[in-house]
């Protein structure tokens, strides 16, 4: 037997039906957002800090930096190109700081060389410094020029703002040395000669002006002195640019953010054989070969 509801009591239970699924779409909805929120939040990237810039030393242009020379030059031999090899001798201090200790390595290179001629001009040599190779093994480079040569005393350096080193003129003293020994020899040949002909005062005096002809042709023919630097001479350098440091150069080796020591690789070359005197290399089979 069917039972009938009456239309009002049927709009009731729909009512409340749409009340409960009203009801619990808020708690699905805070459901799924306790649920999506972590993973929208370990989406999003942490983000990155900076690395903080290194801090920068300055030794200011015109600084004069003590060295001294490991290598011998010589305008004789020197050529553009050439290699100068010198260490600090005293340290360089800005502000309460070492920034240049004593044994930093210095390198440059030769420029220009000019010899002394026969009549004129004197022998000069250019040079400029490249870089300087701290004890930690880091390097910089050096905008300097050579300043001085101090205590040197046949060499100058020309205010030219090229650091030019220019020797001394020395060929009146070469004439010097030829006409100590041309003018007393030409003197007693030209008297014995001047006694045998019956004057020798005469022959005196042409043996003189003789030597003296003989002293003015050598030194024609001499060169003026070449420049000549030898080890362990003083070379006082001075800096055209500001010269710019940073923490690794000045910090001892072994330090935190100084240079990892350089390892030698297990794979180096081989050293060309040399072969025994008396060897002679040619192809096979042909002529005087073994």
């Amino acid at each position: 037997m069917s039972v009938r509801l009456p239309a009002a009591v049927l709009m009731g239970f729909a009512g409340m039906g749409a009340g409960l699924c009203r009801a619990q779409a808020p708690a699905q909805t805070a459901a799924a957002g306790v649920q999506t929120a972590p993973a929208a939040a370990a989406a999003t990237p942490a983000p990155q800090t900076a690395a903080p810039a290194p801090h920068t030393y300055t030794v200011p242009a015109g600084t004069k930096i003590l060295l001294q020379l490991r290598n011998s030059i010589n305008t004789r031999s020197a050529k553009p190109g050439d290699g100068v090899y010198l260490a600090s001798t005293f340290p360089v201090v800005v502000g309460n700081r070492v920034m240049i200790p004593v044994g930093v390595y210095v390198q440059g290179v030769v420029d220009r060389v000019q010899r002394a001629g026969h009549v004129k001009g004197r022998a000069q040599l250019d040079m400029h410094f490249t870089s300087i190779i701290f004890p930690n093994g880091s390097v910089v480079e050096v905008p300097g020029m050579v300043n001085a040569l101090p205590g040197a005393s046949k060499q100058q350096v020309k205010d030219d703002g090229e650091g030019t080193i220019q020797q001394d003129g020395d060929k009146t003293r070469n004439m010097g040395t030829v006409a100590e020994v041309a003018i007393p020899a030409g003197g007693t040949v030209g008297a014995i000669g001047g006694y045998h002909a019956g004057h020798p005062l005469a022959g005196g005096l042409a043996g003189v002006a003789a030597g003296l002809a003989t002293a003015g042709v050598v030194s024609l023919f001499t060169r003026g002195a070449d420049v000549n630097i030898e080890a362990g001479s003083s070379v006082e350098m001075v800096l055209q640019r500001p010269l710019i440091l940073q923490d690794e150069n000045l910090a001892p080796a072994g330090a935190a953010g100084a240079p990892a020591p350089l390892m030698p690789s297990p794979d180096q070359p081989k050293p060309i054989t040399k072969h025994g005197p008396g060897r002679i290399l040619c192809p096979p089979g042909g002529l005087g070969c073994e």
